[in-house]
């Protein structure tokens, strides 16, 4: 049972679309793994689409009389060469994820962290960073605090903190007050979904050595 939801403010700013695309990631594999969250993304999009519609419109398009009827025409024509639909892969991970992965865990290019740690930075634009981690049962990733916003989902298995436990489907959100170390669960390894806006603040002496290399 997920326990830890997206925030009213992060579902509104991505009804909205005005999410890093990193961001906008992390809360739409949430929202496919949590019914809740779904409910409440899709009332969040009907409120922002009757506000819309409300809103007074200040510039008119013209458009030609026969635009309508050239419209259906074509629709009726179809197009010139049958379109091929490629069937959906299955995979083991989130339909939105599934899409930046290019498939399931299996097609993931992980690069060792540390310990055991392995990552893998997914392409998003350049306003926030999404990277899928790999972390052993019961190893730590080093305690950090953040210079901005951080944002991990668990996809596989479980990781407890200082604050409380996180299993599939629940998401985490710090912020720049928080400071934690985060330990995967000792019944297996955990696998999550973290985006970042900012570099975060590591502690230890050697992790921030590591940190420009590794992209944290």
């Amino acid at each position: 049972m997920i326990e830890h939801h997206v925030t009213d403010q992060l579902l509104m700013a991505y009804s909205a679309g005005t999410l890093p695309e990193a961001f906008g990631l992390v809360v739409a594999t949430h929202v496919s793994m949590c019914d809740e969250c779904r409910a409440r993304m899709e009332s969040f999009d009907a409120l922002g689409g009757s506000v819309l519609a409300d809103a007074p419109q200040h510039d008119e398009v013209s458009m030609d009389a026969d635009a309508f009827e050239s419209t259906l025409s074509m629709i009726k024509r179809g197009p010139k060469d049958p379109i091929e639909i490629a069937p959906r892969k299955q995979s083991d991970v989130p339909a939105p994820l599934a899409e930046y992965l290019g498939g399931g865990l299996d097609s993931v290019r992980w690069r060792p962290v540390g310990m055991g740690v392995r990552q893998a930075i997914l392409r998003t634009s350049k306003e926030a960073t999404a990277r899928l981690l790999y972390i052993p049962a019961g190893v730590a990733v080093p305690d950090h605090g953040h210079r901005g916003t951080e944002l991990t989902l668990v996809i596989k298995g479980a990781f407890e903190d200082e604050f409380d436990r996180f299993g599939p489907g629940d998401l985490e959100v710090a912020d720049e007050e928080m400071v934690h170390t985060p330990v995967a669960s000792k019944d297996g390894p955990c696998i999550c979904l973290a985006a970042t806006d900012a570099p975060l603040r590591f502690s230890g002496l050697i992790p921030r050595l590591a940190q420009s290399f590794l992209r944290m």
